[in-house]
């Protein structure tokens, strides 16, 4: 008797090591706009501009490829952020009540296996909360509610709800012991106070010639000028309106005040009197920009931005409030005016720069933070090494659209990323019937083109009319002249027709044929044309039920095309619209160039339609007899309760009888179940995990998820040809040969010029035993790589395929992967996913990753993204797991449902409806910033004082520090940083604080939702002025050119 003892095969120390020259998972940059901003501001000297979000974030942006991200420990709203001007440091108030002081630091950092130096990221440094004195303020009193940071940023000035000033020094964060002004230390005339307290700390302005004295303004409207080294009040302004916002006029002579009426009023600081009563009058116009400021009655839902110069006067009207805003202008002392250039204006879903140059103030296309959710996002597609005619003709199409690209104006640092190796596109379908492309081969998501398919159909809104331009309102031209509004931005939420909305994409870069499909069936295929172009669009309808019995639609209605030519501008222009009926959503869609065929599924079937000949080529039902719900359709809200009732009694009743008929065991029963267990261990995997069958007759069995074309062997060994794939809901795959005329016996031209009509046969027909949906079918040629695209073997862009050997079919199931030989269609490898823990596969793709190591070196590898937001990694055709990343929460079911993948191994998803986060799967490609920042910084003070005292006294305050940042951001964001002791900490803890819980927080405050009472919009901030002027009141009907230089 021979004994054999086979010793399992352990881990390969040379794959160990090539696989870590060829996967590595990053998170690399965030494109889009920052979802929930609620904080903004700018650094003049550095030229970078920071967003603060409500979940803790800090986003720094400056030219083109410049960004950097810094992410607070706790997730608290971000309230105020300060730069210090010139050092890459930034303060940020959160409405937890903290101070944070964040800078761009340097220090080395693996990156793919290389140590890169210089590598710079965001980092909190120091933090600092402000607690009442115990026993004398309450914690609501010293809830801080304006910053300001003087001009040498050696000292931040701290106003709080209890109408105190606190000092910190900086960079330290340190309270200065007995320098607090509090509110009984201001001593005003008896016949002003009238018992009544002056609030809380509304604005605080330094002097723009005296930088020892500030504007402290208080909220029920009186103002000091505070000398900060005599510890007096030199002046007081007795207004009586509450105080919005304060802004100095660039001479220091005078100051302009913003109040809740909707007024504001110009002051003349003039030396002897002690008191203010009145604001001045003046008649020199200049410019003034201010938010808010209309009457409630009949704008109190606006959100607005005026500009006024001169005789000049536009009210800036966008679709979503105003959370800030800033000018770009000359900060050189010399000049005796602000010259200011451009306008930025952050709002709620969008960032809109106003160029202050040119005239008529145009906007300037921004080339990052464009609102990718300017309507809602339904699917995505990306494309690779777009070849640069395709390119060049969309952005030409792009540039006649809109604004033309203007001068950014936030152009800080600088971009030193090479060029990249290739054009990448990403194309957004949207809820509105648009499909934009956008650039996608940096760090910067450009937008490129924008398709609308709304003007092939009738619809509520003529597509020829521009929403935003009032011009095309007559009855707005009618009502009235004052204000002149001009709708501004680009964010428009609302959708004229749900059944416009995009569902899938398809797009030919080698033929420039696009295939767009809908809500409501409509299939279109697309052309791109440079000229512009008047035609009828071809209408088919595809019938998928057959006329079959039983069935009857209980959806929406199909969209109704237009019957007389329409116009479409240079782009893509429609060439057919195919319908699909019932006009049920569709849920996959493929097109093959080459043949001229373009496949299309929905939750009742597929169809094959050749847009060259305009005829139908097949239509296949994959109903169920209980597929009830498939007739409802996606925007039906009438379901069928009482069918989910029965269904679950009929449960309940069959596990009741079920349970009471359970046989006896006997040992003879307990034998063949321990023998049964032991044969199904037996026959999976220690790493796989078994799957659970499912039931013929689930509701939407039927929905088409997945569709191929492949020139494979199908019908025999030794004859290949067209074939098309279709995979459901049910686990079912149909492989269909096709008779392409031109395609088989010899090369098919592009034109599909031939005498007869394609023609579809049904080949194959593979049930997978656990019915589980199929996710994705691939065919694989005799190497097992998988097939190239259209026109890539034609045009000897990629290597043809093996066509000697035999063939294999790949099908991803949403439980397992199976790898199935042709033509016979014989199981080859497989590989079982977990049913147990609740894994399902959601996204399938190919992906090719190259070495690090060896350039000439890359591996083919299938990556799937499963429901618990993992990605695994298998090489093809052995279907043998090589990597396992945690890529997204498995929470974010919109994240997990919006992941799309590139064929180079990078990826998409939504963070948010307005944000993609970008990840890498290779160690080679990856896409992250990398610029530099120089910055002047200030050295410490107690560095200050040991070079004082190791020198002759040469040394002294203004010594600078100069750095050269190297920057790569993608650090460690979710570092925890040890908090700070501070001089007030005792056993009082902050509140939580929420800015709409008050109705003040920043002297720039724009509380456009806070205070929605009768009367005028109090909603106002000023920038500063120049000259005195009279006091006005935009609400009540007239606007007085107000003298500022912003």
């Amino acid at each position: 008797m021979m004994k054999f003892r086979f010793r399992r095969q352990g881990n390969d120390p040379q794959r160990e090591k090539i696989k870590q020259e060829l996967f590595a998972f990053n998170k690399t940059v965030e494109h889009g706009f920052p979802h929930q901003p609620c904080a903004l501001a700018f650094d003049p000297q550095l030229q970078l501009m920071a967003i603060g979000t409500k979940s803790g974030a800090i986003k720094i942006y400056g030219s083109p490829g410049v960004e950097f991200t810094g992410l607070h420990r706790d997730a608290a709203a971000v309230a105020q952020i300060h730069f210090l001007q010139g050092q890459g440091r930034l303060l940020s108030l959160l409405d937890d009540n903290t101070l944070h002081l964040w800078e761009l630091g340097g220090a080395s950092r693996d990156r793919g296996g290389a140590k890169s130096e210089g590598v710079v990221y965001l980092e909190e440094k120091r933090n600092y909360s402000l607690l009442g004195r115990p026993g004398l303020e309450s914690c609501s009193a010293s809830r801080v509610t304006v910053l300001l940071l003087l001009s040498s940023c050696d000292l931040l000035c701290v106003g709080t709800e209890g109408g105190g000033i606190h000092f910190l020094d900086l960079p330290r964060l340190s309270l200065r012991d007995n320098q607090s002004l509090l509110l009984d230390q201001v001593i005003i005339p008896e016949d002003y106070r009238c018992g009544k307290s002056l609030g809380p700390v509304e604005s605080l302005q330094e002097h723009p010639k005296q930088p020892g004295k500030i504007l402290i303004g208080y909220s029920r409207g009186l103002v000091v000028l505070w000398d900060l080294s005599t510890r007096n009040a030199e002046h007081m302004f007795l207004g009586k309106q509450q105080l919005e916002s304060l802004v100095w006029e660039r001479s220091g002579s005078s100051f302009v005040s913003s109040h809740s009426d909707g007024g504001y009023s110009v002051w003349a600081v003039a030396s002897g009197n002690t008191y203010t009563h009145q604001p001045v009058s003046s008649s020199i116009p200049y410019v003034v920009l201010y938010s808010g400021g209309m009457p409630r009655a009949s704008y109190g839902d606006r959100h607005c931005v005026t500009i006024q110069q001169d005789k000049q006067h536009v009210t800036l009207d966008f679709t979503s409030r105003v959370i800030d805003f800033f000018t770009v202008h000359t900060t050189d002392p010399e000049h005796d005016y602000d010259d200011p250039k451009a306008l930025v204006v952050l709002l709620e879903e969008e960032l809109v720069v106003i160029d202050l140059l040119t005239t008529g103030w145009p906007s300037v296309p921004p080339p990052y933070l464009a609102p990718l959710h300017s309507s809602a996002i339904t699917t995505s597609c990306h494309l690779d090494n777009v070849p640069a005619k395709l390119w060049d003709r969309l952005a030409a199409a792009g540039n006649n659209q809109g604004a033309q690209p203007g001068s950014w104006p936030i152009c800080g640092g600088k971009n030193l990323a090479p060029p990249p190796r290739q054009q990448e596109l990403l194309l957004t379908g949207h809820e509105d019937g648009t499909v934009r492309f956008w650039n996608v081969s940096a760090v910067a998501m450009t937008p490129l083109y924008k398709l609308s398919t709304a003007n092939v159909f009738h619809t509520d809104c003529d597509p020829n009319d521009d929403p935003l331009d009032p011009t095309n309102d007559p009855e707005a031209l009618q009502e009235e002249e004052w204000p002149p509004f001009r709708k501004v931005g680009c964010f428009d939420p609302y959708s004229d027709d749900p059944r416009l909305g995009i569902q899938k994409i398809s797009l030919c870069k080698y033929s420039c044929r696009l295939v767009v499909a809908g809500t409501a069936g409509q299939v279109i295929v697309l052309g791109l044309s440079d000229e512009w172009s008047d035609h009828t669009v071809d209408v088919s309808t595809v019938d998928l039920l057959q006329d079959r019995e039983g069935f009857t639609w209980k959806g929406h209605d199909r969209l109704e095309p237009r019957a007389s030519p329409a116009p479409f501008p240079p782009g893509f222009q429609p060439l057919v619209l195919v319908q699909a009926l019932p006009p049920a959503s569709v849920t996959s869609v493929m097109l093959h160039a080459e043949w001229n065929l373009v496949a299309f599924g929905t939750s009742h079937g597929f169809g094959l339609f050749d847009y060259h000949r305009r005829t139908a080529v097949l239509a296949r039902c994959t109903l169920h007899p209980n597929d009830s719900l498939a007739m409802e359709g996606p925007l039906s809200r009438v379901k069928s309760l009482k069918k989910s009732l029965r269904q679950s009694f009929r449960r309940i009743r069959k596990s009741r009888v079920s349970g009471k008929k359970r046989p006896i065991p006997t040992p003879t029963s307990k034998i063949q179940e321990a023998n049964a267990a032991l044969a199904d261990q037996e026959e999976v995997a220690p790493v796989q995990r078994r799957i659970e069958p499912r039931s013929a007759d689930d509701s939407l069995s039927g929905v088409v998820r997945c569709l191929c074309f492949a020139d494979t062997y199908l019908r025999d060994g030794t004859h290949h040809g067209p074939t098309l794939w279709a995979g459901t809901n049910s686990g079912s795959v149909y492989a269909y040969a096709l008779e392409v005329p031109g395609v088989g016996t010899g090369r098919g031209r592009p034109g599909g010029e031939g005498s007869g009509c394609v023609e579809a046969v049904l080949g194959k027909e593979i049930q997978l035993m656990h019915r589980a949906p199929v996710v994705s079918v691939c065919v694989l040629d005799g190497r097992g790589k998988p097939l190239p695209e259209p026109y890539q073997a034609s045009l000897d862009l990629a290597t043809a395929p093996d066509m000697t050997n035999p063939h294999s079919v790949l099908i991803a199931s949403e439980e397992q992967l199976k790898v199935f030989s042709l033509p016979k269609v014989g199981a080859k490898t497989k590989f079982k996913l977990t049913a147990h823990e609740g894994c399902r596969v959601r996204r399938v793709a190919m992906v090719t990753v190259c070495s690090t190591a060896q350039e000439d070196y890359s591996e083919t590898s299938l990556v799937c993204l499963t429901n618990l937001g993992d990605l695994h990694l298998f090489n093809v055709p052995a279907l043998r797991p090589q990597v396992r990343y945690d890529c997204i929460r498995k929470e974010d079911i919109s994240g997990i449902a919006s992941c799309v993948f590139t064929r180079n191994g990078q990826g998409f998803y939504l963070i948010s409806p307005s944000e993609y986060q970008r990840f890498s799967l290779s160690a080679k490609v990856i896409t992250e910033p990398l610029c530099t920042v120089e910055l002047e910084r200030p050295l410490e003070t107690h560095i200050r004082s040991l070079l004082h005292t190791n020198t002759s006294g040469n040394t002294h305050s203004s010594l600078l520090e100069t750095h050269t940042l190297l920057a790569v951001p993608g650090g460690d964001y979710n570092r925890t940083w040890p908090r700070s002791p501070t001089p007030l900490e005792g056993y009082l803890q902050p509140p939580t604080y929420h800015p709409e819980t008050r109705p003040s927080i920043a002297h720039k405050d724009l509380r456009h939702d806070t205070t929605q009472g009768a009367g005028a919009n109090p909603d106002r901030k000023i920038t500063s002025v120049t000259q005195p002027t009279q006091v006005t009141h935009p609400s009540q009907g007239r606007y007085e050119s107000a003298p500022v230089s912003q």
